[in-house]
């Protein structure tokens, strides 16, 4: 038996104000989450995101063509009833950030780390107060605990560079991707690894664009 799959059952999907922010209704059905909790998001252009994403269904509805429906879902049912968890999980990647990490070779390839990752960690000191280490090679070097809790407490109440609009996405994910483009050059693509590379390329970008919703003014 084939599964059964939703159908699209309503005319219009509108923005509603409602207490602690907006929803969107399905011409009078308020939209729940997948748990069945009253989907509020905070702002009107992160509803409006949703409702669109709602109103361009037709036929069967697919959960894949609505990625800010799936990230307030995610947020809601998810993210907001562990958030310590997820918030800690998060802070303690910085005890083995890639930036602090370095090539022990070639030449060229430590040189262009240094120029386009050390003004990161520059910023960061400037801006959070936190200076990490680096260190040649892969082999893990525990990084000053004092400033990782203050790392922590920032992820906790939310920081970085792509929050605070240090750089932009694009910039970031350039930055991330510095070793692999590098490999790239030297050797060429490959295209299993590009494909996915893509495809967090496109999820990255799509949480800018979350966390630019859930801060719009309007």
């Amino acid at each position: 038996m084939s599964e059964w799959k939703a159908k699209r059952f309503w005319t219009t999907a509108s923005v509603v104000p409602v207490d602690g922010g907006f929803t969107v209704h399905l011409d009078s059905r308020a939209v729940k989450t997948p748990a069945k909790t009253p989907l509020i998001v905070p702002t009107r252009a992160m509803a409006a995101a949703i409702a669109a994403e709602w109103d361009a269904q037709e036929g069967q509805i697919d959960p894949r063509t609505m990625p800010v429906t799936r990230s307030a879902n995610a947020a809601i049912d998810k993210v907001a009833v562990q958030h310590p968890e997820v918030a800690q999980m998060i802070a303690d990647y910085g005890d083995s950030d890639l930036l602090c990490y370095r090539a022990p070779g070639p030449v060229e390839l430590i040189e262009r780390q240094a120029q386009m990752w050390d003004p990161l960690l520059d910023w960061a000191e400037a801006t959070l107060g936190v200076r990490l280490s680096t260190a040649t090679g892969v082999v893990h070097v525990p990084q000053d605990h004092r400033h990782l809790g203050e790392l922590s407490a920032r992820v906790h109440a939310l920081g970085f560079a792509v929050l605070m609009d240090h750089r932009s996405a694009d910039e970031i994910w350039h930055l991330s991707r510095l070793d692999e483009e590098w490999q790239i050059e030297q050797w060429g693509a490959d295209d299993e690894a590009e494909a996915m590379a893509e495809t967090k390329r496109l999820a990255f970008l799509h949480a800018k664009f979350f966390l630019d919703l859930a801060r719009s003014p309007n």
